[in-house]
């Protein structure tokens, strides 16, 4: 249940107008009182011989009676409860007991306060109410009004609880503004997935995903197919910025623009212009030393997805390891990482990317200040992918993409428990609801080339097979058995085995990849060490032999999800799902 407090107003009726009235895109059916101060108060909706007027000047009595110097302008205070379209009809009997409810907690009725404001609560929807009332109490004086908003968030979260209800996550004033009801309403018309706010916020965060410079913003603004016009103070100086989607018009057919702090608090061009402050000294994935390049001899949108992998292993270590404004801009890049994977992303993955991506935008932003500059290898990556342009879903391209989703999978969990210390309960919910995007695109992604690797090793020799099963035995005693055992063994047989081609130590990297985060959590295990080896050795994500095995035919092999279980309570968040 989501309640909202309007800004405040100077006309009752105007408002009064607006709550009985067809609404802007005649989406208000039967508007009709459901509860008042007062069981007489007249009904201009179902009663014919009430009029607005009769209602208006009952809420003003109290504002009326002061002397007119004491009148606040202001007086009309003005709250809206919608629930979740998933929650069961509410009577009008219930949502008449919920704007008591409401009107107790804000404020403004007090329960067992015989001088409380006057207030009435309008239903013209079968899921929301409005609640209207003037702030003069009864006795003359004005109604204690401050923090109502977060007031009426606690309330609703009782509600949820005595209703049998969809349970939110509290909120922390961080979250990107919601559409309107009348933005829902024209994009249900107008058949659109998304409203145009949603729609503007994705592309605006994809576009800034990675950039450098403001002409660098406005080019893949303008390459996104958007509107913008540039704020331009006196002085010459740009201040900020406004965008719109062509096609999307006011009654008078001009384009509906939106600032971009209208569109997410962090869409604002000086919050944008803050990601790109001064490099700080870049580090290898483990913090020791200057990061090593990536695989030499892939290119492209693979080589993009290897760096990708490298730096997103890195800020998994810093969230983890790090003070909180470096783990806070860890985070915000890691969306940037997201934005820009779900716009290079194969068809058979892009709809899971996107998701994460859209959803991951509420667990980008808290309280915490990023501090930026720690940030430069991840927003590195996200340009990469960019500029390194779609990959394929199928050879390299495909297995590093599986290789980048499987520890951004890592990274979104890590968010999560980082969020949750703080106590961001909607952010962590948000990053545990991105995981199980991530988890769906990576069963996606991972099949052939699993597959592919899986074949290779069912051909090792028998001898070869026991080295490598000792090996294991050897490095991982307690969780040998389950790894010989999952289906994604023969994978990591071959793994092992290119490893010690390559010139590495085995038994080094194996206990260094099982070292570097917890595993007896994970579904499959094996896949797990199979991209952390082959990223930290340098190995090819899919090696030569295994290209010809899918160019012959393999069959597709669904593969085990190789990341950690996660908590129960992501239904909990309140995320927009398709």
């Amino acid at each position: 249940m989501i309640p909202r407090v309007h800004t405040r107003g100077t006309r009752t009726i105007g408002l009064l107008h607006y709550l009985y009235g067809p609404g802007t895109h005649e989406e208000h059916v039967d508007p009709h009182l459901v509860a008042a101060w007062d069981g007489l108060a007249p009904d201009p909706g179902r009663d014919p011989d009430a009029r607005y007027g009769d209602l208006q000047q009952l809420l003003d009595q109290p504002v009326m009676a002061l002397p007119e110097s004491r009148r606040p302008a202001e007086h009309v205070w003005h709250l809206s409860v919608r629930a979740a379209p998933e929650d069961p009809f509410l009577s009008d009997e219930q949502w008449g007991e919920i704007a008591r409810r409401m009107v107790a907690a804000t404020g403004i009725a007090p329960a067992g306060d015989d001088a409380a404001c006057r207030w009435a609560a309008v239903r013209h929807a079968d899921d929301h109410i409005h609640i209207i009332a003037t702030i003069v109490r009864e006795d003359g004086r004005q109604a204690r009004l401050r923090q109502d908003g977060k007031r009426s968030q606690a309330e609703a979260r009782k509600i949820e609880i005595d209703y049998g209800l969809r349970r939110l996550h509290a909120g922390d004033g961080t979250a990107a503004q919601r559409p309107t009801s009348a933005e829902r309403h024209k994009a249900q018309r107008e058949s659109r997935e998304r409203t145009a706010r949603e729609e503007l916020r994705e592309t605006v965060r994809r576009a800034a995903a990675g950039t450098a410079s403001t002409d660098e913003f406005f080019d893949r603004l303008a390459a996104a197919g958007l509107l913008f016009r540039k704020r331009i103070a006196p002085s010459g100086d740009l201040l900020g910025y406004k965008v719109a989607l062509p096609d999307d018009h006011n009654k008078d057919g001009e384009p509906v623009f939106y600032s971009g702090s209208k569109l997410a608090p962090d869409l604002s061009l000086p919050r944008i212009r803050e990601r790109w402050a001064p490099p700080a000294e870049p580090t290898s994935a483990d913090g020791s030393g200057p990061e090593r390049p990536a695989l030499p001899d892939v290119t492209g949108p693979a080589f993009a997805r290897r760096r990708a992998t490298t730096a997103t292993w890195q800020a998994l270590l810093i969230i983890d390891q790090g003070d909180d404004g470096t783990a806070a801009a860890q985070i915000a890049a890691a969306g940037e990482v997201l934005d820009a994977l779900a716009k290079t992303s194969a068809a058979h993955t892009r709809a899971e990317l996107r998701e994460a991506a859209f959803v991951f935008e509420r667990a980008s932003r808290s309280h915490v200040k990023a501090i930026r500059g720690h940030d430069r290898t991840l927003r590195q990556a996200a340009r990469g992918l960019v500029h390194s342009g779609s990959a394929l879903g199928r050879g390299e391209d495909g297995a590093t993409t599986a290789m980048l989703i499987d520890m951004a999978f890592f990274l979104a969990i890590a968010a999560a428990n980082w969020h949750a210390k703080k106590h961001h309960s909607q952010q962590a919910a948000a990053a545990r609801q991105t995981a199980e995007h991530l988890r769906a695109a990576y069963q996606a992604a991972a099949g052939e080339p699993m597959a592919a690797l899986g074949q290779r090793g069912r051909r090792l020799t028998p001898r070869v097979r026991q080295r490598q099963a000792d090996l294991v035995r050897h490095v991982l005693p307690e969780l040998a058995e389950r790894i010989l055992a999952e289906g994604g063994w023969s994978a990591l047989a071959t793994t092992l085995d290119d490893t010690r081609k390559a010139g590495h130590n085995p038994a080094a990297l194996l206990a260094d990849a099982a070292r570097r985060r917890e595993l007896d959590t994970a579904t499959s295990i094996s896949e797990v060490l199979v991209w952390r080896l082959r990223n930290s050795a340098h190995l090819p994500a899919l090696p030569e032999s295994s290209h010809e095995a899918l160019a012959q035919g393999s069959h597709r092999q669904k593969p085990s999800v190789p990341n950690t279980t996660l908590p129960q309570d992501t239904a909990n968040y309140s995320g927009r799902r398709r």
